[in-house]
């Protein structure tokens, strides 16, 4: 193992990444290094770079948490992987590379032991680190919190890079599956990935008794609009945030006990688990850009100035 390393460093928000050669990180008790193999860049990071969401760790920081890499070194009471084994972690907000420590900007990372997840063979470095984030959290909302099951009617409103991985999952597990989305030109991709029928806007489901809906637009009126779409006692799954604040009807959610629930990825092995298998076997593929390490910073730009859809994933060089 190298000795150092390049790694893209952030001092402070409202500062540009600089390029640095570091120290290669040394695995404490219950982690492992990591080789970075490809790491997805996030909303997230550019809201730590522009001052909206604050550092939970020292600065200066090595951004990036979804990671796909190879094992290279095992820490004190750290069994059942080896050196070379391709992995994945379940990440969550009090422990994430990027996040609560250096993450994958770099060449080397480390990830929590008893949160790997170990990648079948042949599988895409792409397709699995933006497993770890983009599709964890799409899993989320309809799996974990949307609790949807086979026989399910399900409503996703949003239709983006979130949202068509949530409606696949839905697919997966069983449900049918309406969408909402005004973008006409993406419709027919949708029904392509088992979604039943797509509509432009979510009012006009009102009443429909769903038994499930999620909210991948967040805008508040799709939120209420998901309210009225669903069943008595139904569930509406919230993970957009088109808007932090607004301000809804309250009457539907007492009067037919409807519960709304904020969806955020658990970190849980399980639940990664189970992209991971969807995305090896090929049954669920989330849509992504590659690109290079050298233009992380190129890459971060385009997404703060929404040029990008999906997910744009940095594919480091052996």
């Amino acid at each position: 193992m190298a000795e150092t390393m390049k790694a893209w460093v952030l001092d402070d928000a409202h500062q540009p990444l600089r390029l640095e050669e570091r120290p290669v990180p040394t695995a404490g008790p219950g982690q492992v290094v990591i080789k970075v193999k490809a790491s997805g860049l996030c909303h997230s990071d550019v809201g730590y770079m522009e001052g909206v969401i604050p550092f939970m760790t020292d600065l200066p920081v090595v951004l990036g948490h979804e990671v796909a890499g190879v094992v290279t070194e095992l820490g004190e009471g750290v069994s059942g992987y080896a050196v070379g084994d391709a992995v994945v972690g379940a990440v969550s907000g009090d422990d994430a590379p990027g996040v609560t420590r250096d993450g994958a900007y770099a060449e080397y990372t480390i990830l929590t032991a008893d949160k790997l997840v170990k990648l079948p063979e042949g599988i895409d470095m792409a397709q699995a680190a933006a497993a770890t984030d983009a599709g964890a959290t799409s899993h989320a909302g309809v799996v974990v919190y949307g609790k949807v099951k086979e026989g399910d009617k399900v409503l996703i409103i949003g239709l983006g890079g979130l949202g068509m991985t949530g409606a696949r999952i839905a697919v997966l597990k069983g449900a049918e599956v309406v969408g909402v989305e005004p973008r006409e030109d993406i419709w027919d991709a949708a029904k392509e990935l088992g979604v039943k029928e797509v509509y432009k806007d979510a009012s006009e489901l009102e009443g429909q008794d769903f038994d499930v809906a999620v909210d991948f637009a967040g805008f508040g009126t799709t939120t209420q609009a998901a309210i009225k779409a669903v069943k008595y006692n139904g569930r509406v799954s919230l993970i957009g945030l088109g808007r932090t604040q607004f301000e809804f009807n309250s009457y539907d959610l007492i009067s037919r006990a409807i519960t709304l629930q904020g969806a955020t990825p658990r970190g849980r092995v399980e639940d990664l688990q189970e992209v991971i298998d969807w995305v090896g076997a090929g049954d669920l593929k989330i849509t992504t850009t590659n690109t290079t390490f050298d233009k992380i910073p190129e890459g971060l730009q385009q997404l703060a100035e929404g040029k990008v859809q999906g997910r744009l994933v940095a594919i480091f060089e052996d």
